[in-house]
């Protein structure tokens, strides 16, 4: 089923909490809505469910006005955060209660219900455990449960409102891979709430992420995070480091490059945001000619955690840090530890004005740590701070 959002509007007391949000899912996507708290993700959702009204707007089902009709009359399936099972009921019984319940006309029979729900179980691979009630069950084999309650109906449309928020990582990880599997194998039409970025970019076709009740971009996750149209999506989707830099005539001088920026950007101060893997460190003076941009002085190294095959670094630049990410490969080459200094460019700057950069993230350059983190700092360090 194609799900389109026009004009829609919502508002809270004062609090405008959607405004004019016009969205297409089309039939059969994953679409995740990303986020932060208080984006109005969640309330766009219900909508789309028929669990709020706008204050303006329509939504269409198959190009069908159904802006007026009630959670049940759109039997679109809705996936809860909170499992909300029945703790007295086993696996099977909570699956199958959705279709006990229908108008005796619309009910199957008995053995119907039971090859139903024995399918479903398997789907989200809970076969072996439907004598089991939801206190024997881990949080993540609940959320199964729930999704197996909510396929009962047969919806056309899966709506999902942060269903792994309860999970610890390890679970969630595991969770969105069968999700993924469960929307392939239906041939649903998924919309997926969740303000984890990873979440998000790892599961759905398309992302359209949301901000201060306003849709800012809507793409694959590969161009939603390499191609940011705002620098609130920049910063939002990873970590970012940002330099200042002065745009004129079209260009912006970064270190000792003089780099292009985007059609539309005003000239005067600007700001450039680097992600930490695109953050090239060499030793102090070696002579590594390249294209990338080179700050004019040099950097300390400041604290190196190893995570596998990747090392996160810490740097103290003047009196700001800065994140990078190398492999642990070129740390081991490059032969830098805690104390050294070292050179750093920057690989695949985006350039913003500063007045947008700082209005949408409040971002600005990273100062020192303040004095009552030094004594923790300190202890990291070695003693060297």
């Amino acid at each position: 089923m194609r799900i389109e959002v026009k004009e829609l509007t919502k508002q809270f007391e004062h609090t405008l909490v959607l405004d004019r949000i016009n969205l297409e899912i089309q039939e059969k996507e994953f679409l995740g809505l990303l986020g932060p708290s208080g984006s109005g993700k969640t309330t766009l959702l219900r909508i789309i469910a028929g669990l709020e009204s706008p204050d303006g707007g329509v939504v269409e089902a198959d190009g069908r006005d159904v802006s007026t009709l009630g959670f049940e009359e759109r039997k679109f399936g809705f996936v809860f955060q909170h499992y909300a099972l029945f703790n007295h009921m086993t696996v099977f019984e909570n699956v199958a209660f959705g279709m006990k319940v229908r108008p005796r006309g619309a009910r199957p029979d008995k053995q119907a219900i039971a090859d139903r729900v024995k399918e479903l179980l398997e789907l989200v691979q809970l076969g072996e455990f439907e004598d089991r009630f939801p206190a024997q069950l881990s949080g993540g084999q609940r959320q199964r449960v729930a999704l197996a309650r909510t396929l009962t109906i047969d919806p056309q449309v899966l709506l999902l409102d942060e269903p792994f928020g309860a999970l610890d990582a390890k679970v969630r990880v595991e969770l969105r891979r069968s999700l993924r599997n469960i929307h392939d194998a239906t041939g649903l039409t998924t919309i997926f709430v969740t303000h984890d970025q990873e979440e998000a970019l790892d599961l759905a076709d398309r992302v359209a992420i949301m901000n201060h009740g306003v849709i800012e971009q809507v793409g694959a996750p590969v161009e939603v995070y390499e191609s940011p149209k705002t620098p609130f999506i920049f910063d939002f989707l990873g970590h970012t480091n940002s330099f200042d830099c002065v745009i004129r005539h079209g260009k912006a001088r970064l270190g000792d490059k003089e780099l292009n920026v985007e059609p539309g950007i005003p000239d005067g101060p600007g700001v450039a945001f680097v992600r930490p893997h695109d953050i090239v460190l060499s030793r102090a003076n070696d002579p590594e000619p390249t294209q990338d941009a080179k700050l004019p002085d040099t950097a300390i190294m400041r604290f190196v955690s190893a995570r596998g095959q990747r090392a996160a670094v810490e740097l103290l630049y003047g009196k700001r840090l800065i994140e990078a990410e190398v492999s642990r490969e070129r740390l081991n080459e490059l032969r830098l530890s805690v104390g050294d200094k070292c050179t750093i460019r920057l690989r695949l700057p985006r350039i913003y004005a500063k007045r947008d950069a700082e209005k949408q993230t409040g971002i600005g350059e990273r100062a020192a740590p303040r004095p009552r983190f030094r004594k923790r700092l300190r202890s990291r360090l070695g003693g060297t701070l």
